[in-house]
């Protein structure tokens, strides 16, 4: 059975999520059967057919097959993102080894858990700042503007080395670019970030300073890599740590916020069980809306179906993660649930490099949260919050009063 065999049978794909924000229902009904064909839309690159993997064992069989290629410049390979490949600086999370191995490397050092924790003291000051300033506001106000939007944004740009002035631009500019109502549009807003980030880069030749760009420029300096690699190094640091962070403490605070029994028990004990339920409303939320895509380079079987080479697959984590034969009743959102297995963080040699400091900033911030807004209410319909046509799934606003 070939992909071209199930055209006209082929569903459209992505999948919206639900009024609630939660995961599209279909996914159930396709996790009950082997890999199904999907049809991505045109954008970057022209519509095409590919493989859609849906079961827990089956994803983390596909994250991690060496069969199944990252490499978007491939003749044939999809694109999720609607940035024309080839066109863009080179982003190892597209990248197959011994590239990716390379460039990831680069960066290896600055997100282990010993680099990281030498980050706690800056990051606490900034969380306790920005809620300084958010119980200064009138109400109701929007913590995800002032706060679940900020705090990553002060992180990832200190860490970059971007002045602070400059960070509304990127995240604006990293919100359209992730966007995917205008391909046109999004496009234009990544040219955008990406000459920043190269005048930056360019800077920081002349003028180095103790941050990651200037740490990478030696790179560059040594011939070892070329500045269009900095680039796409940086704005994969900059989108993968902005952006989803961002969103999944906007969706944690919504948990809380939604649920007072759930709060209650979070919030117990200075925060103890924070950790779990971090994890927890990692795998519920599965904030990665199908963003993983490869390409079979030879013929493969996964699943019980036989993806011929060149054939593209789409990779579901939130399919994988709401998976009831791994997760009992996995449409609950369980903090009592072993949580540690999910895969929001990806598996394999693309998994996550940020996790250390992802979840440094999510505990943090939660902890600071409940404490000093223990009467926190939400303001809105939580059905009006959810974005909507995006990468990666989260909040447009967060409305509260305390």
């Amino acid at each position: 059975m070939s992909l071209e065999s199930l055209r006209e049978v082929a569903l459209d794909w992505p999948f919206p999520r639900t009024e609630e924000g939660t995961l599209p229902p279909v996914l159930d009904e396709l996790r009950r059967k082997p890999p199904t064909a999907v049809r991505i839309p045109e954008g970057a690159t022209s519509s095409r057919l590919a493989w859609l993997v849906t079961r827990y064992e089956d994803v983390r069989t596909a994250l991690a097959h060496p069969l199944l290629s990252a490499d978007e410049t491939r003749p044939g390979a999809p694109v999720r993102i609607q940035l024309p490949p080839g066109e863009r600086p080179s982003s190892y999370l597209r990248m197959d080894d011994p590239e990716h191995g390379r460039l990831r490397g680069l960066i290896q050092k600055e997100f282990t858990a010993r680099r990281v924790r030498g980050l706690e003291d800056d990051i606490s000051a900034l969380t306790e700042r920005l809620l300084d300033e958010f119980a200064a506001l009138p109400q109701p106000a929007d913590l995800h503007d002032a706060f679940s939007r900020k705090l990553p944004t002060l992180v990832i740009g200190r860490l970059l080395g971007v002045p602070e002035a400059d960070y509304a631009f990127f995240i604006e500019t990293t919100r359209v670019v992730i966007s995917q109502e205008d391909p046109a549009v999004a496009y234009g807003a990544y040219l955008d970030i990406s000459t920043y980030l190269r005048e930056l880069a360019e800077a920081k030749l002349e003028e180095p300073k103790d941050d990651l760009i200037s740490r990478l420029v030696t790179y560059v300096a040594s011939g070892e890599i070329t500045l269009s690699e900095l680039v796409g190094i940086a704005l994969l640091v900059l989108v993968a740590g902005h952006e989803t962070t961002t969103n999944q403490i906007a969706l944690n605070i919504l948990s809380l916020l939604d649920d007072d029994e759930l709060r209650e028990r979070v919030a117990a004990d200075d925060g103890a069980l924070v950790p779990e339920f971090v994890e927890e409303s990692l795998r519920f939320w599965s904030i990665s809306q199908d963003a993983i895509v490869r390409q079979a380079i030879e013929d493969v079987e996964i699943g019980g179906v036989l993806f011929e080479a060149g054939d593209p697959v789409v990779i579901s984590i939130p399919a994988g993660n709401h998976d009831e034969r791994m997760y009992g009743c996995p449409h609950k959102l369980d903090i009592d649930r072993d949580s540690s297995g999910h895969l929001q963080w990806g598996y394999g040699p693309h998994f996550c490099q940020g996790k250390p400091l992802a979840q440094l900033e999510m505990h943090l911030a939660m902890r600071a949260l409940l404490r000093r807004f223990p009467d926190m209410k939400l303001a809105a319909e939580p059905q009006t919050l959810f974005r909507k046509n995006t990468v990666f799934h989260g909040l447009t606003h967060l409305p509260v009063t305390w």
